[in-house]
Formats: structure tokens, C-alpha cells, sequence
């Protein structure tokens, strides 16, 4: 049985990362699946990229699409023209996607045409914001799924409400979670650090990159601004996302606690993450990490798909109100954050348990 894992972009590197060395297991244990990693070239600059592969020890893909830029209609048509001449060339029996960005729902679709039966790890999450493209990926590929591989009984739930039986809903945890157990004893210090005398505890990380933070550049500035503020004098460091740098470009003067520095390989991203007294954010990703972690996270949406990570973690969903900054930081300068728990089967097993039902599948 040969199954395609799609990779695209950086929030898929993480999740693919366990599945691949939960496959190599069985299969140097007997077992007859393959596994063939097709990246679609999605995310295509080293660093988003080629670094996360080798810091996280996935091996070099049989296929690589070469998408590269383009609008999100752009690359979905070139994803999917691509991944069908694949497909018509050397099918495969599964095709297996991870999260929400834009090659999980392409090469779905393309999978699912040709009668490819199509598995989706992290299935069921919803935000119910439309405006997210990420939403949009989310529901057409849970529309055309065969098995879903869940987080949470959240997700199960939302799957459920769509009509989706229990027989193919796969409560199997968090494979996010697995590599950053698996590689939390390797987390290393950025190359910065020293450079501008960070200190355990005594700073802050900032990620933003969705388009109601980031777009407007009075608003963006209105969120820094409150951020620096709220850190009381302690520095923030903030890892410019691409699409975050060409608004940057527009705002004057920045706060000068403020660091900007480039986006960073997974284990120099989490080094920050692990040490920082909070982490601000608009990920949804970043909030399960911090959740683990036991890191205080203050969200700027209006939403999140990850509720458990508000019901059951350390983060806080804020909204994108600048004012709403100033009161989180209040609780957390007086040590009232809540203190979170980690939710079910976010144990570092979750790649196993995937690969095990894939290969039950497969009887």
C-alpha cells in the first residue's frame, strides 16, 4: 500500500515529521506500507522550508512539485495540475494531508477525482470565520475525506455535527505535539540571543501575521505599540512573517524594546517560545506549544479553531483591540494567569497511533 504525504508549507513540516518516523518504524518492523512524501513546493524560501526539514530530520521528498509563489487561486491550480500528472503517472492508494493551508485541500481534490482515497490529520477544527482562507481549506477538505485524524473531542464534535459517522473519525491526538516532545531536549538558543542579552523569563514573543493585524498599518502600529507598553520595559521579540514585513515597511519609529528579527528554524523558534514569560500571537499553532509548554499566550482573534487551548490551556483569546492588551498584561504582572493542563493524548504518540489505523485500514 503506497500513501502520499503532502507537505506544502511550514505549519505541515511539524505535523509530517512524526507520521514519517512513526512510518519508517513499521516498516523496519515488516510491515508492507510505503510511504511516498510529494512536497508540493507550497512554501518555497530555505528558511521556511529546507531548514525545518533538516532540523526535524525529514528526509529529502520523492516529489517535489516546484509551485512557488503565486495567488492563493494560482497555486491551487498548479498544485492540483501538478499532483494529477503524479497521480496519472504513478498513482498511490492513500493520500494523506496534514492541517489547513492550500496544498491539503488541492491535492484532495485532485486525490479524490481520480478515486484516491483521501486521510486528513487534524481534521474538524473550525474557527467559523469565512474570512480565513485557512477555514475555507478546512471545510472543502473535510467535505471530501474519507478518515479523519482528530486532536480533540472538539473536533469530533464539530465532524460529527456535519454528519460524519464515528466509524470514520479517528480520535488520535496532536502530531504538532509529538516533534516538539520528541525535540524539546534539543531546543537551541538563536543566534541573537546573546547579541541582545535576552534573559529566561524576561521577555516576550510576538508572531503576527494574519491580514485583520497586519494589513492596516494604523492598526498594526496601534497593536505594537500596546504590546510594548504592556511589556513594561521588557524587550519583545518578534519574528517578521513575510507577509508581516511589507507592512512593517510603512510604520515609522518602533517601540524600542522591540527586536525584529527573521523567522527562525523550529528549534531556535521554540528555544524563544520555552523561555519567554508570554508569548502574543495570532497562530493557531503556536497557542498548542505554548499550551504544552505551560507558556502564558495572549491570542489577538476574534476566534480560534484550537478551543482547547482557552478551555484547557494557558492561552487567552483577546480579540484584535489594542486596548484589550493592557489588562492581560496586568494579569499576568500580578501572576493571575491561569495555570493550564495538557489536553487528552497530547503525548507524543499520536504518529503511531495514525500509522497503526492506516495500516488497519489497509485490511
Amino acid at each position: 500500500m503506497l500513501i502520499d504525504v503532502i507537505a506544502g508549507a511550514r505549519p505541515n513540516f511539524m505535523k509530517i515529521a512524526a507520521i514519517l518516523r512513526a512510518f519508517d518504524k513499521r516498516i523496519a518492523g515488516g510491515s508492507p506500507l510505503r510511504y511516498r512524501l510529494v512536497h508540493t513546493g507550497q512554501h518555497y524560501d530555505a528558511r521556511m522550508s529546507d531548514d525545518f526539514f533538516e532540523q526535524l530530520g525529514i528526509p529529502k521528498p520523492n516529489v517535489n512539485l516546484e509551485v512557488g509563489s503565486g495567488t492563493q487561486a494560482e497555486q491551487t491550480a498548479q498544485i492540483m495540475m501538478r499532483y494529477e500528472k503524479l497521480l496519472l503517472e504513478a498513482p498511490s492508494d492513500l493520500c494523506l494531508v496534514v492541517g489547513d493551508v492550500t496544498s491539503t485541500m488541492a491535492c484532495a481534490i485532485t486525490a479524490q477525482k481520480l478515486r484516491i482515497k483521501v486521510a486528513h490529520v487534524e481534521a474538524g477544527i473550525r474557527s467559523n470565520d469565512w474570512t480565513m482562507p485557512e477555514e475555507i481549506n478546512r471545510l472543502v477538505t473535510d467535505a471530501i475525506t474519507n478518515y479523519f485524524f482528530t486532536t480533540s473531542e472538539f473536533a469530533n464534535e464539530n465532524l460529527r455535527k456535519s454528519g460524519i459517522s464515528d466509524d470514520r473519525i479517528f480520535f488520535v491526538g496532536n502530531t504538532m505535539i509529538d516533534t516538539l516532545l520528541a525535540n524539546v531536549h534539543r531546543l537551541q538558543k538563536p543566534l541573537f540571543w546573546d547579541t541582545h542579552e535576552l534573559v529566561v523569563g524576561d521577555y516576550f514573543v510576538v508572531t503576527l501575521h494574519r491580514p485583520a493585524n497586519v494589513d492596516m498599518g494604523d492598526n498594526f502600529s496601534r497593536l505594537l505599540q500596546a504590546i510594548c507598553d504592556g511589556a513594561r520595559g521588557n524587550k519583545v521579540v518578534f519574528p517578521v512573517h513575510p507577509r508581516t514585513a511589507k507592512t512593517l515597511k510603512e510604520i515609522g519609529d518602533m517601540p524600542s524594546n522591540l527586536i525584529l528579527v527573521e523567522p527562525q528554524p523550529y528549534l531556535e523558534f521554540n528555544y524563544l517560545v520555552r523561555y519567554a514569560k508570554a508569548v502574543i500571537t495570532d497562530s493557531g499553532g503556536v497557542t498548542e506549544e505554548t499550551t504544552v509548554m505551560g507558556v502564558p499566550c495572549m491570542t489577538l482573534r476574534d476566534n480560534t479553531e484550537r478551543p482547547e487551548t482557552v478551555h484547557l490551556g494557558t492561552n487567552e483569546l483577546l480579540g484584535t483591540d489594542p486596548e484589550a492588551l493592557g489588562p492581560a498584561f496586568e494579569k499576568l504582572f500580578e501572576s493571575k494567569w491561569k495555570v493550564g493542563r495538557i489536553p487528552e493524548k497530547w503525548d507524543g504518540k499520536t504518529g503511531d497511533r495514525i500509522v497503526e489505523i492506516i495500516e488497519q485500514l489497509r485490511a
